[in-house]
């Protein structure tokens, strides 16, 4: 299997054949992952000029390095050997990390034809990290769903219970990556557990507490105290007058079915600009500034808005 370089396209290894997957079994953990020293690094150097290795640069008090690690092998196992990978300790071989310029850990390098194409460091989540695997290696077969994909999906479909879990995984597997923690609160938004998602994102570094996708939970959160209830839903069947509408619409954002939602207040413009004190309006505006300036819906809507008061 032959990987290129993403920043000029010429090829890091040479084309290699690929024999069925019922002529050769799947190679082994001794094959795929093997640890690193004084004693073999220049063999790996040289072994890199046939197949990519990817190095983890670790350190046994590193905690991040130790959630990192089995991700890296699992995703290892997957590529059935488009790599293979290379554990560096560099408590243990502090020479070699120097030479490499290890400055932190965890510290994930690959090498191909003996020099090194790229890196990342610190613990990054299993998603990103197969992205930047995918900038140099055809993604293998049959990839399982991620567990981020899976909880987004369970989400979607409405099975919050199952969504929760998975991020709960994800958080405690990677407790600095704080995306995870506002989807989280998203699900237990989604399971009316308002208060502890309130207090998980109240415990967010600022920056974050702050951030575009933290203001939609909140908002969510907000939305779902003003939005009708189902029996309420019921009672407005059939209306077709601006109270009916915006209520309607509003119910649609609570359940974060934002264009929908959106459609339905700019419906209400329309027609009755004045209900409810301009209730519409400002609506939007809650709306656009919890889904964030960039989000697609924001810039469709903001458009749609300014050609209606324009």
């Amino acid at each position: 299997m032959s990987i290129v370089d993403p920043r000029n396209g010429a090829p890091l290894t040479a084309p290699q054949e690929s024999p069925s997957s019922s002529q050769e079994a799947a190679p082994s953990d001794e094959q795929l992952i093997i640890d690193v020293d004084r004693d073999n690094i220049q063999q790996l150097l040289e072994f890199s000029m046939q197949v990519p290795v990817l190095l983890d640069c670790w350190a046994p008090w590193c905690q991040p390095c130790k959630a990192l690690m089995p991700i890296l092998e699992k995703l290892t196992r997957e590529y059935r050997g488009s790599f293979i990978l290379a554990k560096l300790n560099i408590e243990e071989n502090q020479e070699i990390a120097a030479q490499l310029g290890v400055r932190s850990v965890p510290d994930v390098k690959l090498i191909s034809q003996g020099g090194l194409v790229d890196h990342f460091q610190g613990a990054l989540p299993e998603k990103e990290i197969r992205e930047w695997l995918s900038r140099y290696f055809p993604a293998p077969e049959d990839t399982p769903a991620s567990p981020e994909e899976q909880a987004a999906e369970a989400l979607a479909q409405g099975d919050a219970a199952t969504a929760r879990a998975l991020y709960e995984q994800l958080v405690q597997e990677n407790p600095e990556h704080y995306p995870y923690q506002v989807e989280l609160a998203r699900a237990l938004v989604a399971e009316d557990r308002s208060q502890e998602a309130l207090a998980l994102l109240d415990n967010l570094p600022p920056e974050e507490r702050d951030a575009a996708s933290a203001r939609g939970v909140r908002a969510s959160i907000e939305f779902r105290e003003e939005a009708p209830s189902d029996e309420e839903l019921t009672t407005l069947a059939g209306r077709d007058d601006s109270e009916a509408n915006f209520k309607r619409a509003l119910r649609q954002v609570a359940d974060g079915d934002y264009e929908a939602g959106l459609e339905g207040l700019l419906g209400v413009m329309r027609t009755d600009r004045s209900y409810g004190d301009d209730a519409a309006r400002l609506t939007l505006l809650r709306v656009f500034d919890a889904l964030g300036a960039e989000h697609p819906l924001t810039v469709t809507y903001r458009r749609k808005l300014f050609t209606l008061l324009y």
